[in-house]
């Protein structure tokens, strides 16, 4: 209690009252007896002066710097450390025969499912269908070593490919040097720990950001479906050239395209389909088979659609007419040079004639710098958490991986990537085992790059835009509207928020205006608590009001906490107590309106007093009321403090 001048630095805890630990201190009992004991002692590391204060023994700078030399050593070349940032360390060593087999059946069912996605992301991403292969294997390779999560494969995803394209414009040489630069920015987040910063983005935010890019993407590829040119940034100037451009259609791109998405979305079908009862352990040998081939096909219809739609554009192709859609075209054959990425364009490599430096490279490029990281990590951990199966996800780590991942990746000409939910579904379904299953995948793209860049050369164009087409369509986040009315109503407005703003301005104005939306409404919870009041009865059968607020009390919200205490006590005319039980925080601000309260209770003669107030906060408080404020720790004490007041309960008298 605060009247007890011997124990101004001393928190009295309760609780070793009732310990069977023997716990002794050397603190002068109120009696005025004094223990000797030796009790429980400190670290050395400090010395504690005669009024309370800790001071450290004095060092020199060399022994400081050495000191701390030794601990950055200690936390950082150890076992647990060494394990976590090279998570190779931790699954290898268990690696056996069905580790083995689990993961070559789903790095090959994830190769025959990136090759197709490579070549059509990198339409997105406004480059040659090359670069999506480029982007398809080394980062593979990487995340072997500092991937945590045997879901994730690396590559190009539809959401940083147009986040791609909006930063670089379509310029081979700013996608490659954004990869590295994005690489550079993602790994020093890792290692400075900043994975947290993706707690920020709230999941509201996060489906109506999704779903917005997804509705760009698709518009993005409706151009190649018709077979016309749209460009545009943003979802409505996009379609405002569509809609300028749609006389000029093609016949042959359109039934073409629109052909594949119908048979795209049975073929997906197709691996949810089961023929037999629906317990596998019941079904014949026949219908096991039958169950696996679809579900194959199912799995792997993109690559089954691209050779089909490939074999009938070589088949109708002439040299006088070409074919009656538009191809792919030239692909340089063979895997991508090893140099460094670009750091400047000549006049004759940019859009306005205009040479560029690093500098303007980089200016020009705007928040992608940061947008791009934060979106990769974001789509990362997306898949880490849907197949972590209740274990903690690292998100530093993932940024490790990916962003040492796209740093490799920009010396072979790739753009950005991380990992694509799509394929990480067809990952853990094919049975992954361990992060070596992208050895096989990278394998696969890598024997494409080497033997089969003659035959894409006939890949119809509208069969791309296709295989986006039904993938993205899947990403539209519409059930999660339903389940948000029902739960909390105001979790729609940075939803809906963010999926408007991305729609109509560029994508990283969009999400950070969701992020503030979220932002706002955190801070008016934090302005407006919560107060509970209840007319409770002291032992002794005096009547007072309890009032706790459920949150923390700072600047913000301390003005209207007190109104409410005023409000509520004027009302009632008994003692107050505010229970602090909830109160972890508080600031100069609070310390200051606090005594304001205070001074308003003394003026209408009513009592005031804190109940269960942390000693860090009531040291705050102190300092600017210590004359007047009261605090106590344990319910029996009030009716003391009320006798020390000589505090009468006024009844009315009935006849």
């Amino acid at each position: 209690m605060k009247s007890n001048t011997a124990s101004d630095h001393v928190y009295f805890n309760d609780g070793f009252k009732c310990s069977t630990i023997s716990i002794q201190t050397n603190i002068t009992e109120q009696n005025g007896s004094t223990n000797n004991s030796v009790g429980s002692q400190g670290s050395k590391e400090f010395i504690l002066t005669e009024d309370g204060k800790k001071v450290k023994p004095p060092l020199s700078t060399l022994e400081c710097t050495r000191s701390w030399l030794q601990n950055c050593g200690r936390r950082t070349f150890n076992r647990k450390t060494l394990h976590k940032r090279l998570p190779i360390l931790s699954w290898l060593p268990r690696y056996n025969s069905q580790d083995a087999v689990g993961d070559l059946v789903a790095g090959i069912t994830v190769g025959l499912t990136v090759i197709p996605q490579a070549l059509a992301y990198a339409g997105i991403a406004g480059l040659p269908v090359a670069y999506g292969l480029y982007a398809s294997f080394v980062g593979c390779f990487v995340y072997i070593f500092l991937g945590s999560c045997k879901d994730v494969p690396m590559g190009p995803s539809a959401i940083v490919a147009l986040l791609t394209y909006q930063a670089a414009q379509g310029s081979w040489q700013k996608s490659v040097l954004l990869c590295l630069l994005s690489g550079i920015v993602e790994l020093l987040m890792g290692l400075f720990g900043l994975g947290f910063l993706i707690d920020f983005v709230s999941g509201p935010v996060s489906s109506g950001f999704t779903s917005a890019v997804s509705l760009i993407i698709l518009t993005s590829q409706v151009q190649s479906v018709l077979g016309i040119t749209a460009k545009g940034n943003t979802f409505v100037e996009i379609w405002t050239q569509v809609f300028h451009n749609i006389e000029h259609t093609r016949a042959g791109d359109t039934v073409l395209g629109i052909t594949c998405i119908v048979v795209l979305l049975l073929m997906r079908s197709l691996s949810s389909c089961k023929v037999g009862p629906a317990d596998e352990s019941e079904c014949t040998k026949f219908q096991r088979a039958v169950n696996k081939i679809l579900w194959i096909v199912g799995t792997a219809r993109n690559a089954i659609l691209v050779v089909v739609c490939c074999l009938m554009g070589y088949l109708l192709h002439s040299e006088e007419h070409g074919a009656p859609f538009r191809v792919v075209g030239d692909i340089p054959p063979g895997l991508p040079s090893l140099q460094l990425p670009p750091f400047s364009l000549s006049a004759n490599e940019t859009s306005n004639g205009v040479a560029q430096g690093f500098v303007e490279m980089v200016h020009s490029m705007g928040s992608g710098l940061v947008v791009i990281p934060l979106i990769s990590l974001m789509e990362n951990i997306a898949i880490c958490k849907a197949f972590a199966n209740g274990k903690p996800v690292d998100a530093s780590q993932e940024l490790i991986a990916i962003g040492t991942a796209n740093i490799f990746n920009s010396f072979v000409q790739a753009f950005p990537g991380t990992g694509a939910l799509s394929r990480g579904a067809v990952n853990n379904a094919s049975g992954v085992r361990t992060p070596l299953s992208n050895i096989y995948s990278g394998g696969l793209v890598m024997i494409a790059l080497l033997f089969l860049t003659p035959y894409f050369f006939f890949i119809p164009r509208p069969t791309l835009a296709a295989i986006i087409i039904s993938a993205v369509v899947f990403m539209i986040e519409v059930k999660v509207v339903k389940p948000m009315w029902r739960s909390k109503k105001s979790d729609l407005v940075p939803g809906v928020g963010t999926f408007v703003a991305c729609l109509v301005l560029p994508l990283e104005w969009g999400i950070l205006i969701g992020v503030g939306l979220n932002v706002i409404f955190i801070l008016y919870h934090a302005a407006r608590p919560k107060l509970t009041t209840e007319l409770l009865t002291t032992q002794a059968g005096v009547e007072y009001s309890m009032i706790t607020p459920d949150r923390c009390l700072i600047f913000p919200s301390v003005d209207y906490v007190r109104n409410l205490v005023n409000k509520q006590s004027i009302r009632q005319n008994v003692p107050v107590v505010i229970d602090a039980s909830h109160v972890y925080g508080a600031d100069f601000t609070t310390a200051t309106v606090i005594d304001s309260l205070i001074s308003d209770f003394n003026q209408r003669g009513q009592l005031l007093f804190f109940y269960n107030l942390k000693p860090s906060i009531c040291a705050i408080f102190e300092q600017v009321s210590a004359a007047q404020f009261v605090v106590y720790y344990q319910e029996q004490q009030l009716d003391d403090l009320l006798k020390e007041r000589n505090y009468v309960q006024k009844r009315l008298e009935t006849a």
